[in-house]
């Protein structure tokens, strides 16, 4: 498989160039090592990126210090947010890395998530997901009728508020497949696992974290994906999930569970960090996008690179303000 068209490159350079930041003042981190903080533990697609970006973020900085991958798992990387405004400290060298699912559980469950994602500056993101659901080949299902022909088929997630929980929540409430979520797995690469023994039927996944001898060895059924743009690999008869709505509200409700995908590998800090500072970080991630070594590191890995900028996320992120009361109560009985 060649997924050599994810590798945007020195197009992100592009990208970047319509919010250009001033390097006028910057921020030196001599002597201050980065701690990269990882919302899941070491293994799953947050770990391959966030250890990929971390051997190069560091020469982009002023005073080139070490930067440190860090684990903190726990609530779908709600730990790892929440550490940004308890014992983080505020001077830029704690940047956390999370799921995006998290955006959509602070809208449908603020009382418990407790967060808001725009009360945090945003430095980028490093991929917008092509998400998809998938069937191995031993379960028998070959295309979503099947799945919805199916009196019961186990997937896997980590908890409620992780993408991959959203996906087959979709499948499962809206799409009424008869789908059993088993929460608990630690990474996807641990739900990986337990499809290869056969314990889960199939799952969702970023498209980039199948590993490609499933696509290549024919091991796995892609059901359906939730991005509109297909990557160029993929089968083109996967169905896009929001064409196979049937009224106007299920189109409205199926667009705002997928948004969080647009923001997809997403880094922060938290609101406290000085101007300056973010403004250096930012300068930084996207100095590395565009690194030759770093391009051929991710591309070596399979790893897309399609990005936003931390400015443009935070404009994204308005598009989840005032969500009507209406859509939320929807949202929340999907995600139940």
């Amino acid at each position: 498989m060649n997924r050599s068209a994810y590798y945007l490159g020195f197009a992100a350079m592009a990208l970047f160039g319509a919010t250009e930041i001033s390097r006028a003042q910057t921020t030196s981190f001599a002597g201050r090592p980065i701690s990269l903080v990882v919302g899941y533990g070491p293994g799953g697609g947050y770990d391959q990126y966030s250890r990929t970006l971390s051997r190069y973020f560091g020469t982009h900085l002023p005073g080139n210090p070490n930067v440190i991958v860090q684990y903190m798992p726990g609530a779908s990387t709600l730990v790892a947010v929440r550490h940004l405004d308890t014992n983080a400290p505020t001077d830029g060298t704690v940047v956390v890395m999370f799921d995006p699912g998290l955006i959509t559980s602070s809208i449908v469950t603020p009382e418990t998530t407790k967060i808001k994602l725009t009360d945090y500056h945003w430095i980028g993101t490093l991929a917008r997901d092509q998400r998809v659901c998938y069937a191995s080949v031993a379960s028998g299902v070959k295309t979503l009728a099947d799945l919805q022909a199916r009196n019961s088929f186990n997937m896997g997630a980590t908890s409620k508020g992780a993408d991959a929980y959203v996906n087959g929540a979709i499948l499962r409430k809206v799409f009424n497949a008869h789908i059993q979520q088993i929460e608990g797995y630690p990474t996807s690469n641990d739900e990986r696992m337990a499809v290869d023994r056969g314990e889960l039927d199939g799952n969702c996944a970023a498209w980039a974290s199948i590993p490609q001898d499933w696509l290549v060895d024919h091991k796995v059924n892609i059901l359906v994906r939730f991005s509109r743009s297909r990557p160029s690999d993929m089968p083109a008869d996967v169905p896009f999930v929001t064409d196979l709505a049937t009224s106007p509200e299920q189109k409205q409700l199926l667009d705002i569970l997928n948004a969080p995908g647009e923001l997809a590998r997403p880094f922060i800090v938290s609101k406290k960090v000085p101007d300056e500072t973010v403004a250096t970080l930012r300068t930084a991630i996207q100095a590395t996008l565009t690194d030759p070594g770093f391009i051929a590191d991710m591309k070596k890995q399979s790893l897309p690179i399609d990005p936003v900028s931390g400015e443009d996320a935070e404009k994204m992120l308005t598009q989840f303000d005032d969500v009507p009361r209406a859509l939320v109560e929807k949202m929340k009985d999907v995600l139940e």
